[in-house]
């Protein structure tokens, strides 16, 4: 076998996990309308397993037509530190501490806004909290977002079409939110050491555009549901309040900074992870339910996506570097919703002699598209995984989730391609 044969069978899983990815929905409509053989829908209907099932079929061609040590070198070959980061990230995040820090801010800020309270904490909590990724990066960010819109936001009665409406601007603003700095956001990440792209350029090139994109998605979508944001009911909790002791949150705080600043070494933050885990199992009371289940769960989403997306560069590099500075940012956004947009930049990063409006356009197309489907941007499967239950049969449509990130990402096609 030749390493083109496996190529063309890579892209042919690839091809076929994206289309499963499409059809969860209707897995997990059966899983309902098929008692008998409810287990076996409701695992094909877990978009979390798909990317993860592929690549273990595409590990079983490798095997058996190139032999076990082809197949270890190339796994061994690939870089899993970004879904061993999220999983880190996301557990961490969603501890008790950080969640009150979070919602303690996004409190604060929405109180100084003349709305309705409900209104202003939905404001608030749509655009602080994306355009906060460019610090704490993009997963934390999409984590601690879906956690306070889960609990505040994704009550029983709200209409379904507003909780498509609340993902789709939530995908779309974490993705374009996370680009002030050269760390936080995953396709820059890719580039910003070989491009060298420091925080300055991001600001001044990407950062400014990023806000007024998040700024208007929020706003636009807060008062095209403000009717609905104004009758629901107020926790009975309003107010900002930390609980606490100061000592033991000052510890979780320093955690999470620990995570992110070694986000590119793993034997560091998962050292951090591990600490935590102590930490947990040293202070049960001062802690919710770990998010282990579904950390794990998005990891190996991503591990998939990372062994299936190895054997794609041979059509997709060809495919961008020939096209114009233009063709290129749309055909990025095109790209980015059907495989990862860190993926696309990274094979951009290997090109040499590109010119900085083909640089600009190849990571601007990325982040933008980075909302529209599951797959597109690293942090969605972390939001899918938090906010699934609270749809109808526990599933989200991925074309519900393409046609509520459409008009927020055509703020982003603006925002970025025309001002």
């Amino acid at each position: 076998m030749t390493p083109a044969t496996m190529e063309w069978i890579g892209t042919a899983l690839f091809a076929l996990a994206v289309l499963h990815t499409f059809s969860t929905k209707f897995f997990d409509h059966l899983s309902h309308t098929r008692p008998a053989h409810a287990g076996v829908f409701h695992l094909l209907g877990e978009v979390e397993i798909v990317f993860g099932f592929w690549a273990m079929v595409l590990f079983a061609f490798f095997v058996g037509l190139q032999g076990k040590p082809q197949a270890l070198a190339y796994v061994d070959g690939l870089n899993f530190t970004e879904p061993m980061f999220v999983f880190a990230i996301m557990v961490i995040a969603a501890s008790r501490a950080i969640l009150q820090t979070s919602r303690f801010l996004v409190e604060t800020v929405s109180r100084l806004l003349p709305f309705n309270p409900q209104v202003a904490f939905f404001v608030t909590t749509m655009s602080l909290v994306p355009l906060l990724g460019s610090f704490i990066t993009e997963p934390a960010a999409m984590t601690l977002a879906a956690l306070i819109l889960r609990d505040r936001f994704y009550g029983r009665n709200v209409p379904e079409r507003f909780k498509y409406a609340i993902l789709g601007v939530l995908f779309v603003n974490i993705s374009i939110g996370g680009v002030l700095t050269p760390y936080a956001a995953p396709p820059v990440l890719m580039v910003a050491a070989t491009w060298n792209w420091d925080i300055g350029f991001m600001i001044s090139t990407f950062g400014w555009r990023a806000i007024i994109a998040v700024l208007f998605n929020a706003a636009f979508l807060t008062f095209w549901f403000r009717k609905e944001l104004s009758a629901q009911a107020l926790p009975e909790r309003a107010g900002p309040t930390i609980t606490l002791p100061i000592p033991l949150l000052l510890l979780h705080l320093i955690l999470l900074v620990g995570v992110v600043l070694f986000a590119h070494d793993p034997p560091v933050f998962m050292g951090f992870l591990l600490l935590y885990l102590g930490v947990a199992e040293a202070y049960p009371q001062h802690q919710d339910k770990l998010l282990l289940r579904e950390a794990l769960l998005v990891a190996f989403f991503l591990a998939g996506l990372v062994v299936l997306g190895g054997l794609q560069r041979w059509w997709l590099q060809p495919l961008l570097t020939g096209m114009t500075d233009t063709q290129v940012y749309f055909g990025a956004t095109a790209l980015t919703a059907i495989t990862d947009n860190a993926a696309l930049t990274y094979l951009g990063s290997l090109v040499q002699g590109l010119t900085d409006e083909f640089k600009y356009a190849l990571v601007a197309g990325a982040v933008t598209g980075g909302g529209l489907t599951v797959i597109a941007n690293a942090p969605n499967p972390a939001g899918y995984s938090i906010l699934r239950s609270r749809f109808h049969e526990g599933s989200i449509s991925p074309l519900g989730l393409l046609g509520a990130a459409t008009p927020p990402t055509l703020v982003a096609i603006v925002c970025f391609w025309f001002l």
